[in-house]
Protein backbone atom coordinates (compact mmCIF):
# COMPACT_ATOMS: atom_id res chain seq x y z
CA UNK A 1 0.00 0.00 0.00
CA UNK A 2 1.30 3.40 -1.00
CA UNK A 3 1.35 6.24 1.14
CA UNK A 4 -0.88 8.16 -0.59
CA UNK A 5 -3.60 5.25 -0.06
CA UNK A 6 -3.09 5.64 3.02
CA UNK A 7 -3.60 9.04 3.20
CA UNK A 8 -7.24 8.47 1.59
CA UNK A 9 -7.84 6.07 4.51
CA UNK A 10 -7.00 8.37 6.91
CA UNK A 11 -8.57 11.48 5.54
CA UNK A 12 -10.58 12.85 8.13
CA UNK A 13 -7.52 12.59 10.46
CA UNK A 14 -5.68 14.35 7.76
CA UNK A 15 -7.80 17.29 7.68
CA UNK A 16 -8.34 17.78 11.02
CA UNK A 17 -4.54 17.86 11.38
CA UNK A 18 -4.17 20.51 8.61
CA UNK A 19 -6.70 22.15 10.41
CA UNK A 20 -4.90 22.83 13.57
CA UNK A 21 -1.67 23.96 11.80
CA UNK A 22 -4.09 26.77 10.00
CA UNK A 23 -4.99 27.35 13.38
CA UNK A 24 -2.03 27.93 14.92
CA UNK A 25 -0.60 29.69 12.09
CA UNK A 26 -3.22 31.84 11.27
CA UNK A 27 -3.17 33.02 15.31
CA UNK A 28 0.42 33.61 15.04
CA UNK A 29 -0.16 35.85 11.93
CA UNK A 30 -2.84 37.40 10.72
CA UNK A 31 -4.96 37.31 13.79
CA UNK A 32 -2.08 38.33 16.26
CA UNK A 33 -2.87 42.05 16.34
CA UNK A 34 -6.73 41.27 16.62
CA UNK A 35 -8.72 41.54 19.74
CA UNK A 36 -8.87 38.81 21.96
CA UNK A 37 -12.62 38.05 20.37
CA UNK A 38 -11.84 38.44 17.21
CA UNK A 39 -9.23 35.80 17.30
CA UNK A 40 -11.37 33.48 19.33
CA UNK A 41 -13.75 34.07 16.31
CA UNK A 42 -11.97 33.66 13.79
CA UNK A 43 -9.69 30.45 15.54
CA UNK A 44 -13.20 28.87 15.61
CA UNK A 45 -14.58 29.32 12.41
CA UNK A 46 -11.14 27.92 11.06
CA UNK A 47 -11.68 24.92 13.33
CA UNK A 48 -15.37 24.36 12.98
CA UNK A 49 -14.88 24.41 9.20
CA UNK A 50 -12.36 21.74 9.09
CA UNK A 51 -13.94 19.59 11.63
CA UNK A 52 -17.24 19.74 9.35
CA UNK A 53 -15.30 18.94 6.35
CA UNK A 54 -13.49 15.95 8.31
CA UNK A 55 -17.04 14.86 9.46
CA UNK A 56 -18.77 14.84 6.29
CA UNK A 57 -15.68 13.02 4.26
CA UNK A 58 -16.15 10.12 7.42
CA UNK A 59 -20.07 10.32 7.00
CA UNK A 60 -20.23 9.98 3.34
CA UNK A 61 -17.99 7.14 2.62
CA UNK A 62 -18.81 3.67 3.08
CA UNK A 63 -15.52 2.12 3.16
CA UNK A 64 -14.35 -1.07 5.46
CA UNK A 65 -10.57 -1.62 5.77
CA UNK A 66 -8.13 -3.46 8.04
CA UNK A 67 -4.18 -2.64 7.63
CA UNK A 68 -1.53 -4.03 9.26
CA UNK A 69 -3.60 -6.70 11.17
CA UNK A 70 -6.00 -4.80 12.70
CA UNK A 71 -3.55 -1.51 13.22
CA UNK A 72 -6.21 0.72 11.36
CA UNK A 73 -9.42 -0.57 11.04
CA UNK A 74 -12.02 1.52 8.96
CA UNK A 75 -15.68 0.70 9.14
CA UNK A 76 -18.79 2.41 9.08
CA UNK A 77 -18.96 1.98 12.57
CA UNK A 78 -15.95 3.77 13.67
CA UNK A 79 -16.79 6.39 11.03
CA UNK A 80 -19.69 6.95 12.95
CA UNK A 81 -18.18 7.74 16.15
CA UNK A 82 -15.76 9.56 14.52
CA UNK A 83 -18.73 12.13 13.33
CA UNK A 84 -19.90 11.62 17.14
CA UNK A 85 -16.67 12.96 18.58
CA UNK A 86 -16.06 15.98 16.01
CA UNK A 87 -19.62 17.67 16.55
CA UNK A 88 -19.10 17.43 20.06
CA UNK A 89 -15.43 18.94 19.36
CA UNK A 90 -17.34 21.42 16.88
CA UNK A 91 -20.11 22.34 20.35
CA UNK A 92 -16.65 22.62 22.80
CA UNK A 93 -15.34 25.06 20.09
CA UNK A 94 -18.52 27.14 20.21
CA UNK A 95 -18.79 27.74 23.65
CA UNK A 96 -15.25 28.28 24.04
CA UNK A 97 -15.59 31.22 21.20
CA UNK A 98 -16.66 33.69 24.72
CA UNK A 99 -13.85 32.23 27.56
CA UNK A 100 -11.75 34.83 28.70
CA UNK A 101 -9.39 32.88 30.51
CA UNK A 102 -6.32 32.78 28.03
CA UNK A 103 -5.01 34.64 25.33
CA UNK A 104 -3.34 32.33 23.70
CA UNK A 105 -5.98 31.41 21.13
CA UNK A 106 -4.51 29.19 18.38
CA UNK A 107 -2.32 26.80 21.44
CA UNK A 108 -5.97 26.37 22.60
CA UNK A 109 -7.91 25.77 19.91
CA UNK A 110 -5.16 23.84 18.63
CA UNK A 111 -4.73 21.21 21.68
CA UNK A 112 -8.39 20.43 21.44
CA UNK A 113 -8.28 19.66 17.80
CA UNK A 114 -4.94 17.43 18.58
CA UNK A 115 -6.97 15.85 21.12
CA UNK A 116 -9.82 15.24 18.60
CA UNK A 117 -7.24 13.74 16.29
CA UNK A 118 -6.04 11.07 19.19
CA UNK A 119 -9.31 10.00 19.68
CA UNK A 120 -10.15 9.68 15.90
CA UNK A 121 -7.30 7.18 16.53
CA UNK A 122 -8.27 5.44 19.25
CA UNK A 123 -11.34 4.25 17.59
CA UNK A 124 -9.96 3.32 14.50
CA UNK A 125 -8.19 0.34 15.56
CA UNK A 126 -8.38 -3.27 16.98
CA UNK A 127 -4.33 -3.71 18.17
CA UNK A 128 -3.42 -2.98 21.60
CA UNK A 129 0.08 -1.28 20.97
CA UNK A 130 -2.11 1.38 18.98
CA UNK A 131 -4.93 1.66 21.05
CA UNK A 132 -2.17 2.64 23.85
CA UNK A 133 -0.38 5.32 21.83
CA UNK A 134 -3.85 6.59 20.68
CA UNK A 135 -5.01 6.93 24.13
CA UNK A 136 -2.34 8.68 25.59
CA UNK A 137 -2.19 10.70 22.52
CA UNK A 138 -5.48 12.01 23.46
CA UNK A 139 -5.03 12.36 27.21
CA UNK A 140 -1.68 14.47 27.28
CA UNK A 141 -3.41 17.39 25.04
CA UNK A 142 -6.35 16.65 27.86
CA UNK A 143 -3.62 17.50 30.66
CA UNK A 144 -2.72 20.86 29.30
CA UNK A 145 -5.79 21.95 28.69
CA UNK A 146 -7.30 21.11 32.06
CA UNK A 147 -4.19 23.55 32.97
CA UNK A 148 -4.59 26.24 30.55
CA UNK A 149 -6.34 28.56 33.17
CA UNK A 150 -2.63 30.00 34.31
CA UNK A 151 -4.54 32.66 36.66
CA UNK A 152 -6.56 30.28 38.64
CA UNK A 153 -4.24 27.84 40.76
CA UNK A 154 -6.81 25.36 40.95
CA UNK A 155 -6.29 24.45 37.32
CA UNK A 156 -2.93 24.21 37.69
CA UNK A 157 -3.62 21.66 40.60
CA UNK A 158 -6.87 19.70 39.10
CA UNK A 159 -3.47 18.96 36.04
CA UNK A 160 -1.36 17.66 38.34
CA UNK A 161 -3.29 15.49 39.79
CA UNK A 162 -5.29 14.31 36.26
CA UNK A 163 -1.61 13.87 34.76
CA UNK A 164 -0.43 11.80 38.06
CA UNK A 165 -3.60 9.64 38.05
CA UNK A 166 -3.29 9.05 34.49
CA UNK A 167 0.45 8.39 34.14
CA UNK A 168 -0.68 5.43 36.82
CA UNK A 169 -3.77 4.08 34.87
CA UNK A 170 -1.23 3.92 31.73
CA UNK A 171 1.45 2.28 33.83
CA UNK A 172 -1.29 -0.50 35.08
CA UNK A 173 -2.41 -0.58 31.73
CA UNK A 174 0.53 -1.22 29.71
CA UNK A 175 1.37 -3.99 32.08
CA UNK A 176 -2.08 -5.37 31.11
CA UNK A 177 -1.01 -4.82 27.53
CA UNK A 178 2.15 -6.96 27.76
CA UNK A 179 0.60 -9.72 29.81
CA UNK A 180 -1.71 -10.12 26.87
CA UNK A 181 1.14 -9.77 23.95
CA UNK A 182 2.85 -12.61 26.42
CA UNK A 183 -0.29 -15.29 26.42
CA UNK A 184 -1.05 -14.93 22.62
CA UNK A 185 2.05 -13.46 20.90
CA UNK A 186 0.01 -10.58 19.33
CA UNK A 187 -1.30 -7.37 19.96
CA UNK A 188 -4.34 -7.90 17.66
CA UNK A 189 -7.32 -8.10 19.62
CA UNK A 190 -8.91 -11.01 17.56
CA UNK A 191 -5.33 -12.99 17.62
CA UNK A 192 -5.76 -12.84 21.45
CA UNK A 193 -9.48 -13.86 21.76
CA UNK A 194 -8.18 -17.42 19.61
CA UNK A 195 -4.89 -17.73 22.27
CA UNK A 196 -7.03 -17.43 25.12
CA UNK A 197 -10.16 -19.58 23.88
CA UNK A 198 -10.33 -23.36 25.69
CA UNK A 199 -7.55 -22.57 27.69
CA UNK A 200 -9.64 -21.59 30.80
CA UNK A 201 -9.03 -18.90 33.33
CA UNK A 202 -5.26 -18.89 34.18
CA UNK A 203 -3.99 -16.59 36.52
CA UNK A 204 -1.63 -14.59 34.17
CA UNK A 205 -4.91 -13.85 32.34
CA UNK A 206 -6.83 -13.00 35.95
CA UNK A 207 -4.25 -10.31 36.30
CA UNK A 208 -4.61 -9.12 32.61
CA UNK A 209 -7.64 -8.40 32.87
CA UNK A 210 -8.00 -6.44 36.07
CA UNK A 211 -4.84 -4.07 35.02
CA UNK A 212 -6.88 -3.38 31.97
CA UNK A 213 -9.96 -2.76 33.83
CA UNK A 214 -7.89 -0.46 36.24
CA UNK A 215 -6.76 1.69 33.39
CA UNK A 216 -9.32 1.86 31.18
CA UNK A 217 -11.36 2.99 34.67
CA UNK A 218 -9.00 5.60 35.22
CA UNK A 219 -9.91 7.01 31.56
CA UNK A 220 -13.59 6.74 32.21
CA UNK A 221 -13.77 7.95 35.84
CA UNK A 222 -15.82 4.46 37.63
CA UNK A 223 -14.91 4.08 41.47
CA UNK A 224 -12.99 3.69 43.00
CA UNK A 225 -10.65 4.94 39.97
CA UNK A 226 -12.49 8.43 40.17
CA UNK A 227 -10.17 10.32 42.25
CA UNK A 228 -8.71 12.73 39.77
CA UNK A 229 -12.35 13.55 38.51
CA UNK A 230 -13.84 16.24 40.89
CA UNK A 231 -10.79 18.16 40.93
CA UNK A 232 -10.35 18.11 37.29
CA UNK A 233 -13.89 18.91 36.39
CA UNK A 234 -13.80 21.57 39.52
CA UNK A 235 -10.40 23.05 38.15
CA UNK A 236 -9.98 23.18 34.38
CA UNK A 237 -11.26 25.83 32.44
CA UNK A 238 -15.16 24.67 31.71
CA UNK A 239 -14.92 24.44 27.88
CA UNK A 240 -11.71 22.01 28.74
CA UNK A 241 -14.04 20.04 31.22
CA UNK A 242 -16.75 19.62 29.08
CA UNK A 243 -14.40 17.91 26.44
CA UNK A 244 -13.09 16.10 28.88
CA UNK A 245 -16.61 14.57 29.95
CA UNK A 246 -17.93 14.33 26.46
CA UNK A 247 -15.39 13.84 23.72
CA UNK A 248 -13.19 11.23 25.66
CA UNK A 249 -15.96 9.73 27.31
CA UNK A 250 -17.24 8.51 23.33
CA UNK A 251 -14.00 7.24 22.73
CA UNK A 252 -13.03 5.40 25.76
CA UNK A 253 -16.45 3.64 25.85
CA UNK A 254 -16.24 2.54 22.26
CA UNK A 255 -12.99 0.98 22.33
CA UNK A 256 -13.41 -0.73 25.83
CA UNK A 257 -16.16 -2.52 24.62
CA UNK A 258 -14.24 -3.60 21.29
CA UNK A 259 -11.40 -4.51 23.85
CA UNK A 260 -13.72 -6.79 26.33
CA UNK A 261 -15.90 -7.99 23.23
CA UNK A 262 -13.45 -8.50 20.85
CA UNK A 263 -10.22 -9.91 22.84
CA UNK A 264 -11.80 -11.11 26.11
CA UNK A 265 -14.08 -13.63 24.32
CA UNK A 266 -14.67 -16.97 26.10
CA UNK A 267 -13.40 -15.00 29.34
CA UNK A 268 -16.84 -13.55 30.30
CA UNK A 269 -17.79 -15.29 33.12
CA UNK A 270 -21.11 -14.44 34.75
CA UNK A 271 -22.24 -11.65 37.15
CA UNK A 272 -25.38 -13.20 37.54
CA UNK A 273 -27.32 -12.92 40.74
CA UNK A 274 -26.78 -15.91 42.56
CA UNK A 275 -24.66 -17.44 39.47
CA UNK A 276 -21.06 -15.60 39.55
CA UNK A 277 -18.24 -16.63 37.81
CA UNK A 278 -15.25 -15.74 37.28
CA UNK A 279 -14.54 -14.01 34.36
CA UNK A 280 -14.61 -10.42 32.81
CA UNK A 281 -18.09 -9.73 33.53
CA UNK A 282 -18.08 -9.64 37.20
CA UNK A 283 -15.19 -7.28 37.58
CA UNK A 284 -17.55 -4.84 35.48
CA UNK A 285 -20.32 -5.56 37.11
CA UNK A 286 -18.67 -4.26 40.70
CA UNK A 287 -17.56 -1.26 39.31
CA UNK A 288 -20.34 -0.35 37.74
CA UNK A 289 -22.37 -0.80 40.95
CA UNK A 290 -19.64 0.81 43.16
CA UNK A 291 -20.01 4.18 40.20
CA UNK A 292 -23.92 4.16 40.56
CA UNK A 293 -23.96 4.16 44.36
CA UNK A 294 -20.52 6.04 44.98
CA UNK A 295 -21.22 8.93 42.52
CA UNK A 296 -25.19 9.57 43.42
CA UNK A 297 -24.91 9.74 46.43
CA UNK A 298 -22.02 11.89 46.81
CA UNK A 299 -23.14 13.94 44.44
CA UNK A 300 -26.03 15.31 46.54
CA UNK A 301 -23.48 16.90 49.24
CA UNK A 302 -21.93 18.85 46.53
CA UNK A 303 -22.36 22.54 46.73
CA UNK A 304 -20.63 23.69 43.28
CA UNK A 305 -22.02 22.87 39.97
CA UNK A 306 -19.18 21.38 38.25
CA UNK A 307 -18.00 19.02 41.12
CA UNK A 308 -21.57 18.20 41.05
CA UNK A 309 -21.33 17.40 37.45
CA UNK A 310 -18.26 15.54 37.81
CA UNK A 311 -19.77 12.99 40.34
CA UNK A 312 -22.79 12.87 37.94
CA UNK A 313 -20.23 12.08 35.55
CA UNK A 314 -19.27 8.83 37.99
CA UNK A 315 -22.60 7.71 38.20
CA UNK A 316 -23.20 7.60 34.40
CA UNK A 317 -20.19 5.83 33.87
CA UNK A 318 -22.19 3.19 35.86
CA UNK A 319 -25.20 3.21 33.88
CA UNK A 320 -23.19 3.26 30.75
CA UNK A 321 -20.81 -0.12 31.76
CA UNK A 322 -24.03 -1.81 31.55
CA UNK A 323 -23.83 -1.51 27.99
CA UNK A 324 -20.20 -3.29 27.83
CA UNK A 325 -21.30 -5.84 30.61
CA UNK A 326 -24.24 -7.67 28.36
CA UNK A 327 -22.30 -7.73 25.08
CA UNK A 328 -24.78 -8.23 22.75
CA UNK A 329 -25.78 -6.42 19.45
CA UNK A 330 -28.70 -4.52 21.05
CA UNK A 331 -27.16 -3.36 24.20
CA UNK A 332 -24.19 -2.55 22.51
CA UNK A 333 -25.79 -0.20 20.00
CA UNK A 334 -27.74 0.92 23.06
CA UNK A 335 -24.84 1.99 25.29
CA UNK A 336 -23.52 3.98 22.05
CA UNK A 337 -26.69 5.80 22.10
CA UNK A 338 -26.46 6.66 26.00
CA UNK A 339 -23.13 7.45 25.30
CA UNK A 340 -23.53 10.27 23.05
CA UNK A 341 -26.68 11.69 24.31
CA UNK A 342 -24.62 12.21 27.47
CA UNK A 343 -22.04 13.51 25.96
CA UNK A 344 -24.56 16.30 23.76
CA UNK A 345 -26.24 17.00 27.28
CA UNK A 346 -23.04 17.37 29.30
CA UNK A 347 -21.14 19.88 26.83
CA UNK A 348 -24.48 22.31 27.09
CA UNK A 349 -24.46 21.70 30.80
CA UNK A 350 -21.22 22.64 31.21
CA UNK A 351 -21.77 26.05 28.77
CA UNK A 352 -24.49 26.80 30.85
CA UNK A 353 -22.00 26.95 34.04
CA UNK A 354 -19.33 28.71 32.14
CA UNK A 355 -22.06 31.38 31.24
CA UNK A 356 -23.08 32.11 35.06
CA UNK A 357 -19.58 31.58 36.63
CA UNK A 358 -18.06 34.40 34.35
CA UNK A 359 -21.65 36.46 35.09
CA UNK A 360 -21.12 35.86 38.96
CA UNK A 361 -17.92 34.59 39.51
CA UNK A 362 -18.20 31.27 41.05
CA UNK A 363 -20.20 27.51 40.08
CA UNK A 364 -22.18 27.63 43.49
CA UNK A 365 -25.90 26.28 43.38
CA UNK A 366 -25.96 29.75 45.06
CA UNK A 367 -24.75 31.86 41.96
CA UNK A 368 -27.83 30.10 40.51
CA UNK A 369 -30.50 31.96 42.47
CA UNK A 370 -32.45 33.56 39.97
CA UNK A 371 -31.37 32.32 36.71
CA UNK A 372 -34.67 32.35 35.16
CA UNK A 373 -35.30 35.82 35.48
CA UNK A 374 -31.88 36.81 35.02
CA UNK A 375 -31.59 34.51 32.06
CA UNK A 376 -34.77 33.14 30.73
CA UNK A 377 -33.57 31.20 27.62
CA UNK A 378 -30.55 30.39 29.81
CA UNK A 379 -32.03 28.83 32.49
CA UNK A 380 -34.53 26.44 30.34
CA UNK A 381 -31.54 24.98 28.72
CA UNK A 382 -30.53 24.69 31.73
CA UNK A 383 -33.69 22.89 32.99
CA UNK A 384 -33.41 20.30 29.69
CA UNK A 385 -30.34 19.62 30.22
CA UNK A 386 -30.46 18.77 33.93
CA UNK A 387 -33.91 16.85 33.28
CA UNK A 388 -31.92 14.46 30.63
CA UNK A 389 -29.13 13.79 32.79
CA UNK A 390 -32.07 12.85 35.53
CA UNK A 391 -33.68 10.53 32.81
CA UNK A 392 -37.03 12.59 32.76
CA UNK A 393 -39.40 11.72 29.41
CA UNK A 394 -39.25 12.30 27.04
CA UNK A 395 -36.28 13.97 26.80
CA UNK A 396 -32.28 11.70 25.31
CA UNK A 397 -31.62 11.02 28.90
CA UNK A 398 -34.30 8.81 29.22
CA UNK A 399 -34.17 7.09 26.44
CA UNK A 400 -31.06 6.45 26.63
CA UNK A 401 -31.76 4.79 29.79
CA UNK A 402 -34.83 2.83 28.55
CA UNK A 403 -33.14 0.98 25.63
CA UNK A 404 -30.21 0.71 27.97
CA UNK A 405 -31.90 -1.07 30.84
CA UNK A 406 -34.05 -3.04 28.52
CA UNK A 407 -30.91 -4.20 26.75
CA UNK A 408 -29.71 -5.71 29.68
CA UNK A 409 -32.71 -7.50 31.22
CA UNK A 410 -33.13 -8.98 27.59
CA UNK A 411 -29.63 -10.15 27.76
CA UNK A 412 -29.44 -11.52 31.53
CA UNK A 413 -30.27 -15.48 31.76
CA UNK A 414 -33.36 -15.62 33.83
CA UNK A 415 -32.98 -12.18 34.85
CA UNK A 416 -29.89 -12.52 35.96
CA UNK A 417 -28.78 -9.43 35.65
CA UNK A 418 -32.38 -7.88 36.94
CA UNK A 419 -30.41 -7.15 40.42
CA UNK A 420 -27.70 -4.42 38.30
CA UNK A 421 -31.05 -2.57 36.51
CA UNK A 422 -33.11 -2.20 39.70
CA UNK A 423 -29.89 -0.38 41.26
CA UNK A 424 -29.78 1.66 38.31
CA UNK A 425 -33.58 2.38 38.40
CA UNK A 426 -33.10 3.26 42.36
CA UNK A 427 -29.33 5.54 41.95
CA UNK A 428 -31.85 7.21 38.89
CA UNK A 429 -34.20 8.44 41.45
CA UNK A 430 -31.55 9.25 43.41
CA UNK A 431 -30.13 11.56 41.32
CA UNK A 432 -33.05 14.14 40.42
CA UNK A 433 -32.57 15.03 43.82
CA UNK A 434 -29.08 16.79 42.91
CA UNK A 435 -30.45 18.36 39.86
CA UNK A 436 -33.87 19.61 41.09
CA UNK A 437 -31.12 21.30 43.67
CA UNK A 438 -29.73 23.44 40.95
CA UNK A 439 -33.15 23.94 39.15
CA UNK A 440 -34.65 25.13 42.17
CA UNK A 441 -32.13 27.55 42.73
CA UNK A 442 -32.41 28.54 38.85
CA UNK A 443 -36.65 29.01 39.29
CA UNK A 444 -37.71 29.11 43.27
CA UNK A 445 -35.01 31.25 44.59
CA UNK A 446 -33.95 34.76 44.25
CA UNK A 447 -31.35 36.27 43.13
CA UNK A 448 -30.23 39.48 44.79
CA UNK A 449 -31.78 42.52 44.68
CA UNK A 450 -29.07 43.98 42.77
CA UNK A 451 -28.28 41.46 40.89
CA UNK A 452 -28.06 42.80 36.48
CA UNK A 453 -29.37 40.17 33.59
CA UNK A 454 -26.46 38.03 32.44
CA UNK A 455 -26.01 38.41 29.36
CA UNK A 456 -25.26 35.22 26.86
CA UNK A 457 -22.68 35.69 24.34
CA UNK A 458 -24.22 35.32 20.76
CA UNK A 459 -23.07 32.03 20.06
CA UNK A 460 -22.56 30.33 23.09
CA UNK A 461 -26.32 30.48 23.57
CA UNK A 462 -26.91 29.45 19.94
CA UNK A 463 -24.76 26.45 20.53
CA UNK A 464 -26.92 25.53 23.86
CA UNK A 465 -29.96 25.99 21.63
CA UNK A 466 -28.80 23.74 19.48
CA UNK A 467 -27.91 21.39 22.11
CA UNK A 468 -30.78 21.65 24.23
CA UNK A 469 -33.10 21.09 20.58
CA UNK A 470 -31.03 17.70 20.04
CA UNK A 471 -31.63 16.42 23.18
CA UNK A 472 -35.34 17.00 22.95
CA UNK A 473 -35.36 15.75 19.91
CA UNK A 474 -33.54 12.44 20.16
CA UNK A 475 -35.71 12.12 22.75
CA UNK A 476 -38.71 12.12 20.70
CA UNK A 477 -37.03 10.64 17.76
CA UNK A 478 -34.45 8.27 18.83
CA UNK A 479 -34.38 6.52 15.21
CA UNK A 480 -33.05 9.39 13.91
CA UNK A 481 -29.66 8.28 15.58
CA UNK A 482 -30.02 4.75 16.09
CA UNK A 483 -30.77 4.06 12.48
CA UNK A 484 -26.47 4.30 12.59
CA UNK A 485 -25.74 2.37 15.33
Amino acid sequence: MSYLQLLQLIAPETIVTVTMLVVLGADLTVLRGKSLAARFNGGALISILGCVSAALLAFTRLTNANLFKGLLVISPSSDFVKVAILALTVFTILISTSARFTDHVGEYLSLILLGTIGLMFLVSTEDLLMIFVSLEFASFSLYILTAFNKHNGKSAEAALKYFLFGGMSAAFMLFGFSLLYGIAGSTNLRDIAVAIAGKGFDPLLLIALVTTVIGFGFKIAAVPFHLWAPDAYEGAPTPSAAFIGSGSKVASFYVLAKIFTLGFVGAEGSAAYHNFLSGWTPVIAIVAALSMVLGNLTAIVQTSVKRLLAYSAIAHAGYMLLGVLTNTPSSASAMMFYVITYALTTIGAFGVVMVVEDATGGDAIVNFNGLSKRAPGLALCLMVFLLSLGGIPPLAGFIGKFFLFSAVVSAGANLGLLWLVILAIAMSAVSFYYYLRVLKAAYVEDAAADAPPIKVPLLTFLALALLALLVILLGCAPGLLTQFL
